[in-house]
């Protein structure tokens, strides 16, 4: 397992292994309208219910084909106001939708794409997708200005990897991001547009085997307000003989100082599960050598059979002195629900692919469109 903040690795990878993965994942929160705004492009998309099941046809040899990533690339976009989800959309498809950008640092899927231009260290992302399903049509450009970054570079040897690879690039760790939106049909054939305004984030993931293989569970958030701006990072692995990695970035907006705290101890507590939701700890803590956070997730925005999605609440220490309580973004991670098929048949109705939509994709959508109607009416 790579962790790195060299922006050369910014660049689409081209991995082929079966079973291989890469996503580039922006979100933003305008905290003073209550929005929040999640971008995801996928070359091999790693939790998509077609490519899983591809997979495991392939391993027990009752598939010729080989799974490529190229044939389930993908782009997802998801809209939160107040909490509530607007938009969840995700879209995936084969090589011909996903190329790279002019300058080899960007991306595309069909009209949705995101490109870096060195010169003003900036990123711009377009959104241009019709959603049958929910009978609405999004269109938006944003751009991501970077406020700082990191130097870190660490590798943690785990055997259950093998020869394979998996990299964490935390690429922009806080951007200011400004942008608009439009949805139309939104409601009742009308239209919604929305100015946007606040900070945000971007990393890239990689990995050269299915995520089920390699992780075991999977917790990352930040807070990007307030005296300290801050990325943490926890992952336990399949084999049992490899340790947890656990890392901590901090950044100090009085003082300019940035630390780095990766001899954490970690635990979690409040155990919990859904009926639809993995196991996982409610309450977080992290101790090193003049550091030590609580990470409490309060309101669930997002949830899903391998996923959540957490509004949290931190609390650190810092030297000895005491930080009260910020308020920033938490996500979890168990990808085993990614090789139950029963989970995926409910994964399915999330996600629109050609000569793939079943009829869960169907009712979900259905039932979510009838519902953003009466809450509109409101």
């Amino acid at each position: 397992m790579d962790i790195t903040t060299d922006s050369s690795q910014e660049a689409w990878h081209r991995l082929d292994d079966p079973g291989s993965y890469e996503w580039w994942y922006f979100d933003a929160e305008d905290e003073r309208q209550g929005i929040s705004l999640v971008f995801i492009w996928f070359s091999g998309f790693p939790f998509s219910p077609f490519y899983m099941r591809h997979y495991d046809q392939w391993r027990a040899r009752r598939r010729e084909e080989s799974p490529l990533p190229a044939h389930y690339a993908g782009f997802s976009f998801q809209l939160y106001e107040h909490g509530r989800e607007v938009v969840n959309y995700i879209r995936e498809g084969r090589d011909a939708e996903f190329g790279c950008g002019p300058s080899g640092l960007g991306v595309r899927f069909e009209e949705n794409r995101f490109e870096y231009d060195e010169s003003t260290d900036q990123f711009r992302l377009t959104v241009d997708f019709d959603f049958p399903a929910r009978g609405k049509r999004v269109q938006g450009s944003f751009i991501f200005r970077p406020r700082h970054r990191y130097d870190y570079q660490r590798r943690h040897d785990c055997s259950g990897g093998g020869a394979h690879r998996h990299q964490w690039l935390l690429s922009v760790p806080k951007a200011e991001v400004d942008g608009s939106l439009l949805i139309n049909g939104y409601p009742h054939g009308g239209c919604s547009s929305m100015r946007v305004s606040g900070q945000g984030y971007h990393d890239h993931n990689l990995g050269t085997m299915p995520m089920h293989e390699y992780y075991d569970r999977w917790y990352w958030g930040r807070v990007l307000a307030g005296r300290f701006d801050l990325v943490y990072y926890v992952v336990y692995f399949r084999d049992r003989g490899c340790s947890p990695l656990a890392v901590t970035l901090l950044n100090d907006n009085k003082t300019g100082r940035q630390q780095v705290f990766d001899q954490l101890s970690f635990r979690e507590e409040r155990m919990s599960r859904g009926v639809f939701a993995p196991f996982h700890g409610r309450l977080l803590h992290f101790e090193a050598d003049g550091f030590s956070m609580e990470v409490g997730h309060r309101q669930v925005l997002d949830s899903g059979p391998f996923y959540l999605r957490y509004a949290s609440s931190f609390t650190l220490s810092v030297d000895g002195e005491e930080f009260g309580d910020a308020g920033g973004i938490s996500e979890f991670l168990n990808p085993a629900a990614l090789h139950s098929p029963i989970m995926r048949f409910f994964t399915a109705s999330r996600v629109w692919r050609d000569g793939e939509r079943t009829s869960m994709y169907r009712y979900y959508n259905f039932f979510k469109h009838q519902f953003d109607c009466l809450y509109r009416k409101k």
